[in-house]
């Protein structure tokens, strides 16, 4: 969701993983690993995506056609699909974050340790983003 192309995918990958490797001296097992470990990729992921936003623009990919020649194919998922992450695109880093980790079907209190918000704050704050989505897809 924070990349466009396979190289920038793949340069995230590396840098989430070189913070990983410093991070971990840090870990304090106040979590489960995986939620900290969860959160240092998408506290990374925001960073490198702010600074390449203040830089050169790159074209986005719903720009280009992918055809796919199946008999029977119906488009109507994926133009669902590309509509709800160009909704998405338009919300504030921690309400996509909340988005996606809620799209993951994460419980409301690993969603809450991640974003380091409480469990309250992180439903209330979905509800909030439910309708901000439903009145970008239906203006």
């Amino acid at each position: 969701m924070y990349t466009y192309d396979d190289n920038a995918h793949k340069d995230l990958f590396q840098e989430i993983t070189i913070q990983l490797w410093k991070a971990y001296p840090k870990f304090r097992a106040e979590s489960k690993f995986s939620t900290w470990m969860y959160r240092v990729a998408l506290n990374t992921a925001i960073t490198l995506y702010r600074k390449k936003k203040r830089g050169v623009q790159t074209l986005p990919w719903e720009n280009f056609d992918f055809k796919i020649s199946a008999e029977g194919y119906d488009s109507t998922l994926d133009d669902n699909l590309k509509l709800m992450y160009s909704a998405i695109k338009e919300l504030n880093d921690i309400d996509k974050a909340l988005v996606l980790l809620y799209l993951e079907d994460k419980p409301y209190t690993e969603i809450s340790e991640t974003l380091g918000i409480s469990e309250v704050n992180a439903r209330v704050k979905m509800n909030r983003v439910k309708t901000k989505l439903k009145k970008i897809l239906n203006p």
